[in-house]
């Protein structure tokens, strides 16, 4: 992939977090933990940092390349 395709890759995927994308459902996939109790609250997205985990690697591997 050439420098110009990597620049316009970067633009779309960063156009795509700017108009928030995903808002509705990242950070709310089953298996998150959430726990509350009173006053405290806690909260752990397991499954949304796996999802973006996997997404990052994809994409510097593509980078890469």
């Amino acid at each position: 992939m050439n420098e110009m395709g990597k620049l316009l890759l970067m633009a779309l995927a960063g156009a795509l977090l700017w108009s928030g994308v995903g808002r509705g459902w990242l950070g709310r996939l089953p298996g998150d933990m959430h726990y509350s109790r009173g006053n405290f609250y806690f909260y752990f997205p397991v499954v949304t940092c796996l999802v973006l985990s996997v997404l990052l690697t994809l994409i510097l591997w593509l980078f890469r390349r």
